[in-house]
């Protein structure tokens, strides 16, 4: 599977429309993105701020891919350090010993409303007794994370690790 670190990703992000280049910056090799297949490894914390970057740039890449008239399809697959993410209010709470409710969960929403597709790993809810009743509606549940990446690996998608 290909695998592209967040340094890279973002320098391609941010090159991807000259519209979104600095004022005297010249690119040399323009972005082009015809048919584009990214799965977003999410099995660890990166935070910007108290946003989750992947799910920032996640929401940015389907920006991109719209505007440049692009076919596109993203998927972010929880998991890890990071499962905890796609939990119901109720959930989150019970997990993080909290009572604010899940703070990723509009953020969550608004992925799925751009087409992202959310998926949970089996493995990570098993080890933490969760059941698909925790999960925040339209996130689907996978048989396991690494072996997803694979089966995606094998079907052209290429990797984020933000």
């Amino acid at each position: 599977m290909k695998r592209i670190y967040m340094i890279v990703f973002v320098a391609v992000i941010s090159a991807f429309s000259s519209a979104y280049a600095a004022e005297g910056v010249k690119v040399d090799i323009p972005v082009v993105l015809k048919d584009v297949k990214v799965v977003f490894n999410m099995d660890h914390l990166a935070f910007d701020g108290d946003k989750p970057v992947g799910m920032k740039y996640m929401l940015q890449l389907k920006d991109r891919i719209k505007e440049s008239n692009a076919t596109g399809k993203i998927i972010a697959i929880f998991h890890g350090a990071a499962a905890y993410m796609t939990l119901t209010d109720e959930s989150y709470n019970k997990v993080r010993k909290v009572t604010t409710g899940n703070p990723y969960k509009k953020l969550i929403a608004d992925m799925l409303a751009a087409g992202v597709e959310v998926e949970e790993c089996a493995n990570s809810m098993g080890a933490n007794g969760w059941v698909n009743a925790d999960l925040l509606p339209g996130v689907k549940v996978n048989g396991g994370a690494v072996s997803r990446l694979i089966m995606l690996g094998q079907e052209g998608y290429i990797a984020i690790e933000p």
